[in-house]
């Protein structure tokens, strides 16, 4: 919980409002939040469920804005995919979210399927990627 203010300022900074503050929390209480940090900074975090269909589930990526393209969602992903605890991980974006399509081909991820409207004219692309399982 002491990341937890970083967190959240980061998360704010990139959407604009502070609207997922409960979620970072819950994330964190669970254990379902990694962080990448330099020195004392924190730089970025990942949130993962593993309850989507019985797989786990990267639900968020935050990077601060001035530390992009830098490889940290990058590495993010990547411990969490050696980490994951079932034989599927999957993810999700908007489909005009084409910085993020572009981080799901470079890992190795494929296309699995889309859900229309969670954002009116926007679907979501579902994207999945075989792991290693850790017992």
């Amino acid at each position: 919980m002491e990341h937890l203010q970083a967190l959240c300022t980061i998360d704010q900074e990139v959407i604009g409002d502070s609207s997922r503050a409960e979620e970072i929390q819950q994330a964190i209480k669970e254990k379902r939040c990694l962080l990448y940090q330099s020195a004392d900074t924190i730089l970025g975090f990942l949130l993962f469920s593993n309850d989507f269909f019985g797989y786990s589930f990267i639900s968020l990526v935050i990077v601060r804005p001035s530390e992009r393209r830098k490889g940290i969602a990058s590495a993010l992903m990547t411990t969490y995919i050696q980490r994951a605890q079932t034989a599927k991980v999957f993810s999700s974006t908007n489909q005009s979210n084409r910085r993020m399509h572009q981080l799901f081909h470079n890992l190795g991820f494929v296309k699995s399927g889309f859900i229309d409207n969670l954002d009116e004219g926007d679907p979501e692309i579902i994207y999945m990627k075989q792991a290693s399982p850790q017992k």
